[in-house]
């Protein structure tokens, strides 16, 4: 079932899951969309909604912390302080029909807000987790990972012409720089990465990996103390 399609009575007594994707309005290079990581989410949620029984899919948030990518157009971020609260409140007021609150991530700049918020609702009482939208061994902006996603999901929004490596050091590294000087600093262009043989083939393989991760922990519903769905 879907939020957006559902009435009143039709969830009344039902105290379902309910599952949000959560993204960012953020660039991402000269050639993917600047709603990439909503569209992740979304994609990952959706699948899970489809294999757990009874789930809801709330319509998704889309704005999130992205305080590093400002120095670009097109992004739109409305910082952790007030998506900690956004989050708080969302949890507070579905808790009020909903069984589970289960929020699905699709961008790391939320992972502090998700740290602080989500905890603070299960202290409350409310049975509420996140789930991180991760690849292992992914690159960390931009490129070949979310490229090869976007490309399986919405191959149209992809200007393959305009791809090109940005900062490949690995994203430990890059982290202090990153916070102090924000992205455009370290990679003009806003890659952090090289989309250098993405393919729909592989985002179809990778998505697929993370619908199958997110449906076994929430079947299994071991929440960590940052209030992480464990795998």
């Amino acid at each position: 079932m879907r939020l957006t399609d559902a009435t009143w009575p039709e969830l009344e007594g039902r105290a379902p899951l309910v599952v949000v994707p959560l993204g960012s309005v953020e660039q991402h290079g000269r050639h993917l969309p600047l709603t990439t990581d909503t569209v992740v989410a979304q994609v990952v949620a959706e699948d899970a909604v489809g294999r757990l029984d009874g789930a809801v899919l709330a319509p998704a948030l889309a704005y999130g912390a992205s305080g590093e990518h400002e120095d670009f157009p097109g992004t739109i971020s409305i910082g952790t302080e007030a998506l900690t609260a956004l989050l708080v409140e969302y949890g507070r007021s579905v808790g009020r029909w909903a069984g589970r609150l289960l929020v699905v991530n699709g961008h790391g700049g939320n992972i502090e807000a998700l740290r602080t918020a989500v905890p603070r609702l299960r202290a409350e009482g409310r049975d509420v987790a996140w789930f991180p939208c991760g690849v292992p061994g992914a690159d960390a902006h931009a490129g070949r990972t979310e490229t090869s996603m976007v490309l399986h999901v919405e191959p149209a929004a992809v200007r393959e012409a305009l791809a090109a490596a940005g900062d490949t050091t690995p994203i430990g590294q890059l982290l202090p720089r990153l916070r102090a000087e924000g992205v455009r600093a370290v990679s003009p262009d806003g890659v952090l990465g090289d989309p250098a043989g993405a393919s729909a083939a592989e985002g179809a393989a990778l998505l697929a990996d993370l619908g199958a991760r997110l449906v076994a922990a929430a079947g299994a519903w071991d929440v960590d103390a940052a209030g992480r769905l464990l795998p």
